[in-house]
């Protein structure tokens, strides 16, 4: 019995490793929440009919265009059979052989069919033909009333949806985009935690700021054991941390002092620690003003210790500033303490790498 090539195996065990990590991580590396709701009770999911705006929104694309054409198809054959419920009424179909000079209550109407085409022509104002109201029957001109301010309750709706569901916050996060891992260097005297981040627009994020939360599991003295506990993470650049100018890509970093979660971890242990580091950043667009988040993880075998990002801004020689994205997530070691807390007593010129600072853009 053969073997597979050993390439094979391994293809197919990281393959195992990656979905398994898919399955275990709450935030993916695109920002969506792996987490599901069991036994809710019925008066809450009553709240999403109640909350029917954002229930709408938040339909996928496949039900809102399937809610669109049953809801124009239904008024049009409700408001058909009214119609033709006023014409027999009135004695205006075929089989009930109206006399001559009958006044009829819509002229040309005699069936089911030809109801549910004047219906479809008023409610859509695409304008009558042979088909036309007569002012004859008090009825039909309140039916007529009524359509149309249904019709238009209906159109404002569904166009409403289609141009949120367009227009949603969400769609310009996915413009911006982070670093595949996260790196662990010397910077301004300590080891820091660094990650790489970018808009690939040129219209900028107004009042950019960027956390993390580091979920893991921990068990309290009293023996009570938290699935999730959250601890803060500030990140920074050199300007602050705060209103970020996101005009270009940026390296954020986390100093790993003693306040840090990090601190206890060394480069043999990080890897089998179990945690998730969950960065956030939050701006708002500057062409539609909207509020957006966007959000990536990063697992311990995602941050690479001893390794520094490689530059990507340079100038042209035009004078322009040039971005080159085939290096937005490649890395080079660098000369890296073992463990944190032995990078207190050194020098910060003996932590450094012949290649210099942490981040050359960021200097």
């Amino acid at each position: 019995r053969s073997t597979p090539p050993p390439q094979l195996q391994k293809r197919i065990q990281d393959h195992l490793v990656e979905r398994r990590i898919r399955r275990t991580r709450l935030v993916t590396k695109y920002g969506q929440c792996n987490i599901e709701f069991g036994n809710v009770k019925c008066g809450n999911q009553f709240a999403f009919l109640v909350d029917f705006w954002t229930t709408f929104v938040e339909f996928r694309w496949c039900f809102v265009l399937f809610f669109f054409t049953v809801s124009f198809n239904l008024s049009w054959f409700i408001f058909g059979l009214l119609w033709f419920w006023i014409a027999r009424s009135n004695g205006d179909l075929t089989w009930q052989n109206p006399p001559k000079g009958h006044k009829y209550c819509v002229e040309n109407v005699s069936d089911l069919i030809t109801a549910f085409l004047f219906s479809m022509e008023t409610q859509t104002s695409i304008g009558y033909g042979v088909r036309v109201i007569t002012p004859h029957c008090s009825g039909a001109v309140t039916l007529i009333i009524t359509q149309f301010l249904i019709g238009s309750i209906i159109n404002c709706f569904l166009c409403g949806i289609i141009l949120a569901k367009i227009s949603i916050p969400k769609k310009r996060a996915k413009t911006i985009t982070f670093s595949q891992t996260a790196v662990i260097c010397p910077k301004k005297d300590f080891l820091c935690l660094m990650i790489r981040v970018a808009n690939l627009r040129k219209t900028l994020m107004i009042g950019s700021q960027i956390y993390g939360k580091l979920l893991r599991t921990t068990i309290k003295p009293n023996g009570e054991t938290i699935i999730m506990d959250q601890v803060n993470i500030e990140f920074m650049v050199d300007a602050g941390k705060d209103n970020l100018f996101f005009v270009c890509p940026l390296t954020l970093y986390h100093v790993i002092d003693k306040a840090s979660p990090f601190f206890e971890m060394a480069v043999d242990t990080l890897h089998k620690q179990e945690f998730e580091l969950v960065v956030f950043l939050d701006g708002t667009a500057e062409t539609t003003s909207s509020a957006c988040q966007v959000r990536t993880s990063f697992i311990p075998q995602e941050i690479m210790w001893g390794y520094s990002f490689l530059p990507i801004i340079s100038r042209s020689k035009e004078g322009k500033y040039r971005v080159n994205f085939s290096n937005f997530s490649k890395v080079v070691p660098v000369a890296t303490a073992h463990l944190f807390r032995r990078t207190h007593g050194f020098q910060p010129s003996s932590l450094l790498s012949p290649y210099g600072s942490c981040s050359d853009e960021t200097r």
